[in-house]
């Protein structure tokens, strides 16, 4: 169903996951799909011709970083994101409100907004639902993000509500503050902890909002992963069925796989990026420490079943001789493959939902929980 900028098609279940197809104003999004982390408009140490090859077609960048450095006007004077960045495709920016959380020992939030007093340079600033609105729309981006208030973990029950209750009215502002609502969609996001009650309340309130999609907030910074999961089919549940679902921040191969039985379409995860720069890959047959001294002398490739540059190309020796020597062609090599094996496994998760191959998405299932266990030394 269209609103104002984008459309969803959902073309194949199986139970509750979902293959589908997210029409932006920039190109479409088969969907499960995974996004790449360009926090400061760069996936680390990859190209956007890399991204697209590996089979990317949406990319994350973050609204506070960007409006810190180089600041948004500069890049709405350059033409946008898109083309400051180089990349051709549909690109979703985080509003900000996970910043509330990562860095909130330079923050206070009230009902206004939040005042950041920034690391990188000493300056106070204050984000607002209406300033991370025009920041996003000024930038030129497919996807804004509401402004929401991610809590720390463990935070109490009155808290996780009173910060719910914030979110929703933070939300209205942001639809009110909408200039560009004929360009760049936006997304709401649910929070309300780990209790079901909470979460499924504040799903249903703001899936009343108009919005092109809806993301799941405030997981992934603690809590256990039976929560993270129980939590995420609540929501999931509760939420509108004709729009997409976002599942922010997560996570391991077999996460992904988990919470797309659960009905989720969109991810984003700085783990295959930030753990290929730290030597280990995610590969069919388990994680690989390349710095681990059995593949001294593998004439082997990292991964077998994988059609990867990285894969095809060079040896588990050769990996470990870059990693060990910390070369950057090695941080570069590792982070490629594992944006390969993040891309391959929802592409096949998604060929598997459309045929409605129960058996095959429980088996892609079971190798997305080998890839995430550690190989052993």
């Amino acid at each position: 169903m269209a609103t104002q900028c984008s459309s969803f098609e959902v073309s194949g279940r199986l139970g509750a996951a979902r293959a589908g197809t997210l029409t932006l104003p920039n190109g479409t999004v088969p969907t499960p799909a995974f996004m790449p982390v360009g926090t400061r408009a760069a996936v680390r140490g990859i190209t956007p011709a890399e991204l697209r090859e590996a089979g990317s077609t949406l990319v994350l960048a973050n609204t506070y970083h960007l409006w810190v450095r180089p600041g948004s006007p500069i890049i709405g004077r350059i033409g946008g994101l898109r083309r400051f960045m180089g990349w051709q495709g549909p690109i979703l920016t985080d509003s900000g409100g996970y910043q509330v959380f990562s860095l909130r020992e330079h923050t206070k939030v009230t009902e206004a907004g939040v005042r950041f007093r920034s690391p990188e340079d000493g300056e106070y600033r204050v984000l607002s639902p209406e300033v991370s609105i025009a920041v996003q729309e000024e930038l030129g981006v497919d996807i804004a993000m509401a402004f929401d208030e991610c809590l720390e973990w463990p935070a109490t029950r009155d808290r996780a509500a009173a910060s719910a209750d914030r979110t929703t009215r933070w939300l209205d502002r942001c639809i009110s503050a909408r200039k560009m609502a004929h360009q760049t969609a936006l997304f709401g996001i649910v929070q309300g902890g780990t209790w079901d009650d909470l979460r499924r309340d504040h799903a249903l309130q703001i899936g009343e909002r108009p919005l092109d999609g809806y993301a799941i907030g405030g997981l992934s910074v603690g809590e256990d992963r039976d929560a993270l999961l129980a939590t995420t089919e609540v929501a999931c549940a509760a939420l509108p069925a004709d729009r997409p679902r976002y599942l922010m921040g997560v996570g391991q191969p077999r996460d992904l796989l988990d919470a797309i039985a659960r009905g989720v379409d969109l991810f984003d995860c700085v783990l295959p990026t930030r753990a290929g720069r730290h030597g280990h890959a995610y590969t069919s047959v388990g994680r690989r420490n390349l710095k681990n001294a059995r593949y001294a002398e593998d004439p082997g490739p990292l991964d077998p079943a994988c059609a990867c540059p990285t894969c095809t190309t060079w040896s588990l020796s050769y990996l470990r001789h870059l990693t060990r020597c910390d070369e950057m062609l090695g941080k570069r090599l590792l982070t490629l493959h594992n944006l390969w094996y993040y891309q391959s496994l929802v592409r096949r998760a998604r060929a598997h939902i459309a045929a409605r191959d129960g058996d095959a998405f429980a088996a892609l299932t079971r190798e997305a929980e080998v890839a995430t266990a550690l190989v052993a030394t």
